[in-house]
């Protein structure tokens, strides 16, 4: 012989009443530890307000910056950059960083890859590259902008880096932000070429968007 519980409605509304407040307070105990442990992060983040790295132009050396045909150039180009990271306790991880060569917005060597890798407190750091074009189209009017950069001595190269960086504060890392760079580098430029290399050597300091 077996037993059948049966519950009146009412009981089962209670059960279900308790159920529901169970969920409402779990709810409201892990928004307010989210909650928390956001401000926290925010609160840390804005006293130490990191500042974006910093960058300089060391050197710049233009070997070859020729055309093989009407509008097909062949350029090579080594350039040293500073970078520095002038946060007192923020860390930075370089990720991704792709180096090339600009002349009047075109651009005139292929993306070179740097190495990843992290910055301690105030370190300074030296990157080296070997920026390369073979064959890459250019305007018909590179010729003609070189020939006026003779005229007027000097020739501008904007020298640009674009990658993402993650913070590192204590164990904690940031996701990755965004960080583009641009170095200018003018080089005298007389009415005949010179038989070695173009050099800037001015240590101009880069603008940094992050």
């Amino acid at each position: 012989m077996s037993l059948v519980s049966i519950e009146s409605p009412k009981h089962c509304a209670k059960q279900g009443l308790n159920v529901n407040k169970l969920s409402k307070k779990l709810f409201f105990a892990f928004s307010a530890f989210f909650t928390t442990l956001l401000s926290l992060i925010l609160i840390i983040w804005l006293i130490l307000r990191p500042a974006k790295p910093e960058f300089s132009l060391k050197e710049a050396d233009i070997y070859q910056l020729s055309l093989s045909a009407p509008n097909l150039l062949n350029s090579s180009i080594q350039l040293t950059l500073l970078s520095k990271n002038p946060n007192q306790k923020v860390g930075v991880y370089y990720d991704e960083l792709q180096v090339y060569a600009a002349y009047r917005g075109q651009q005139i060597t292929v993306d070179s890859p740097l190495p990843p890798f992290y910055q301690g407190h105030q370190d300074s750091n030296l990157l080296t590259a070997s920026l390369v074009g073979t064959g890459l189209p250019v305007a018909p009017s590179f010729n003609y902008e070189v020939g006026r950069d003779q005229t007027a001595g000097k020739l501008v190269l904007n020298l640009r880096v674009n990658g993402r960086i993650r913070w590192k504060v204590g164990t904690w890392v940031s996701g990755r932000y965004r960080i583009n760079v641009n170095c200018l580098a003018v080089m005298a430029l007389g009415p005949t070429l010179p038989t070695g290399p173009l050099s800037s050597k001015q240590g101009t300091a880069c603008s940094t968007t992050v």
